[in-house]
């Protein structure tokens, strides 16, 4: 079968970010053709014009459609698209010249109807932006890729760098209404399907995360939040290292009440933890004060998504709350 590509990128009140995707894809170094599909997912500031400004060098289709949730905005952009493979992407990454010529090397050498690809800093991002990715994506964290380097049959691919093929889309109906985690939810409904799902090492995007301490903050217990709903729908995905981050939040707490009582041993042992994350990122950024921001970044991780798995397990399993009754916000109720 001779591939196509789609990309398909819902955006919700960012032109600016919209402008800077789509001149990354200006520069992508690729030989055959592909498309984009822009889809304003009910947006009150329009992308409109900035597409328009890019209508002559790109083939590019635009969409507006009511506020429906990045998910379904995925599934019209999908419905829409003129390809057989579809590139999903948000609308805060941009591509570096080769990314689609890695896609389309790895199909080539052997084809799987869905793949995630990894995300990184470019220079060009502020520290803060700098610490949040290297919080996320470091094997010190609790970030990464989920399911490892190497592991094909459980990997999970996120929605900021996915690829879908249109049999995939059709067999499986697209993403759910659950936000986030509507990404994690189609991977394990396709392999419950039989599609395989593997990563892409090289097809890395550069995932910008415009947002401050407090919006980390909510974005990260959502997604501790939802990972027991995902549990609660698909048995077979839960692990025990998803208390890891409640643990250690735990933890971190009763070190501090032992220090107040003069036994200092535990937390030293985090200070030792800390100062490993420290040196890591210095060693990656080489700059003291992203190292720094990288240690509040990790505290942010792991006691956001501690806290909110922990809440969200307490009340679907002891209490056996219907996940969408307990957690509305989680869920988008419009689907198109």
């Amino acid at each position: 079968m001779e591939v196509s590509y789609s990309f398909v990128i819902p955006v919700f009140n960012r032109p600016n970010e919209i402008r800077e995707l789509l001149q990354s894809m200006q520069e992508l170094d690729f030989d055959g053709p592909f498309e984009v599909v822009i889809v304003e997912d009910g947006s009150i500031i329009s992308s409109e014009e900035v597409v328009q400004d890019f209508s002559r060098s790109l083939n590019i289709s635009y969409f507006k459609k009511s506020n429906s949730g990045p998910g379904d905005s995925r599934n019209f952009g999908m419905r829409k698209a003129a390809g057989n493979y579809f590139l999903v992407l948000d609308s805060d990454v941009l591509l570096p010249p080769q990314y689609l010529a890695e896609v389309d090397k790895e199909l080539r050498k052997r084809f799987v109807n869905c793949f995630g690809g990894p995300d990184a800093a470019h220079e060009s991002f502020s520290d803060l932006q700098k610490a949040i990715n290297y919080a996320m994506t470091s094997f010190l964290t609790t970030g990464g890729i989920r399911g490892g380097k190497k592991r094909v049959s459980d990997f999970q691919p996120r929605s900021f760098n996915m690829g879908l093929s249109k049999e995939a889309f059709l067999e499986s109906g697209g993403f759910g209404r659950i936000h986030p985690g509507e990404d994690p939810d189609l991977a394990l409904r396709l392999q419950k399907k039989g599609f395989s799902t593997r990563l892409f090492p090289e097809a890395f995007v550069y995932h910008k995360r415009r947002i401050d301490w407090k919006k980390f903050h909510q974005q990260v217990k959502k997604f501790g939040m939802v990972r027991p709903i995902l549990n609660k729908w698909h048995p077979e995905s839960a692990k025990i290292i998803y208390w890891f981050p409640t643990l250690f939040s735990l933890g971190l707490i009763a070190a501090l009440i032992f220090a107040i009582f003069g036994w200092y041993l535990p937390l030293w042992l985090f200070g030792g933890y800390f100062l490993l994350l420290f040196l890591h990122s210095l060693f990656l950024n080489r700059s003291i004060k992203i190292a720094a921001l990288s240690i509040v970044a990790a505290l942010v991780q792991f006691l956001g998504y501690g806290f909110g798995y922990c809440k969200a397990t307490c009340y679907l399993r002891i209490l056996n709350m219907d996940p969408e009754e307990r957690f509305p916000k989680l869920f988008f109720k419009h689907a198109q």
